[in-house]
């Protein structure tokens, strides 16, 4: 990945955390409002809701920061893992959120409560569903543009306080007719939340631990080795390290025995100069000889 996809990269991850955490915190304040003066507990619930999203978006800032610090002695190829380690939390507290829904909709249930909201509070949980999806989608932009899962994850988290504030809106619309409603949709959002967050944090350690690459990607190495070699050399070996920031790989190759270190020598570096610029990888190869 090169210093031009890092520099969006940061740019895009600190333009999502400022804006989450400005708006997060303008969220909290109405739906806080709108919960005393409605005498609504569960706006008041969702205020805090909304409040926590202003702290994984500031892991999203602390990540930008971090992340793209250069490689130094302690830390060799860089900090771009970090991100994965932030994307981990975010999952983690995803977590945490839905198996609170699940808690509050069987309290709900079993205490057969109904919820009863004023006018206030549908207008500012319109307006929260609009805000939240509008900064998820934001996030999930970002991501697409710049591949950064600490995005992703952190666009997640904002959906998953638009799908609460969705299932608030549902129980204020048919609450009056169907008293378990707002349970109910409360336990299957927070399913869905669950889910993602088993998705963002399996993702994210499969990279911490190591992922094979793909044939894909293997294929695309083969064609610009043998091109830059100009013959059979026979790659082989593979093996990925994805620091998320760049990619390196390694891998072996076959040369004829008599092939001097020399000329050995300035194969391999045609070969990892040309996977540089082609691919923006850094490859380190090791030559077997043909017997």
């Amino acid at each position: 990945m090169n210093s031009k996809t890092n520099a969006l990269r940061k740019k895009i991850s600190k333009q999502e955390g400022w804006l989450s955490v400005v708006v997060n915190i303008l969220l909290f304040g109405l739906k806080y409002w709108a919960g005393i003066m409605s005498g609504s507990l569960a706006l008041v619930a969702d205020a805090w809701h909304t409040l926590s999203d202003s702290i994984s978006s500031l892991f999203v800032l602390i990540s930008a920061r971090f992340s793209h610090k250069k490689a130094d002695k302690e830390h060799p190829f860089g900090h771009g893992r970090f991100e994965l380690v932030a994307s981990i939390f975010i999952g983690v507290l995803l977590i945490v959120i839905g198996l609170e829904f699940i808690r509050g909709g069987i309290e709900k249930f079993l205490n057969r409560e109904q919820a009863t909201y004023g006018a206030i509070a549908i207008v500012v949980t319109v307006v929260s569903i609009l805000m939240k999806e509008g900064l998820a989608q934001f996030a999930f932009w970002g991501f697409r543009r710049t591949d950064a899962g600490i995005l992703k994850a952190d666009g997640w988290h904002h959906r998953s306080d638009s799908l609460s504030s969705v299932v608030i809106l549902i129980g204020i619309l048919i609450g009056q007719y169907i008293w378990w409603i707002d349970s109910a949709l409360s336990v299957v959002v927070a399913f869905f939340l669950l889910y993602t967050a088993y998705d963002i944090i399996k993702s994210s350690i499969s990279v911490i631990i190591g992922e094979r690459a793909s044939p894909e990607f293997e294929k695309k190495v083969r064609v610009i080795a043998y091109q830059s070699a100009s013959q059979d050399i026979y790659l082989h070996h593979f093996h990925l390290h994805n620091y998320v920031t760049h990619i390196e790989i390694t891998f072996h190759i076959r040369l004829p025995g008599d092939c001097t270190i020399s000329e050995s020598h300035s194969i391999t570096k045609k070969i990892e100069n040309d996977l540089r610029r082609e691919l923006e990888i850094e490859a380190t190869i090791h030559v077997d000889p043909i017997a």
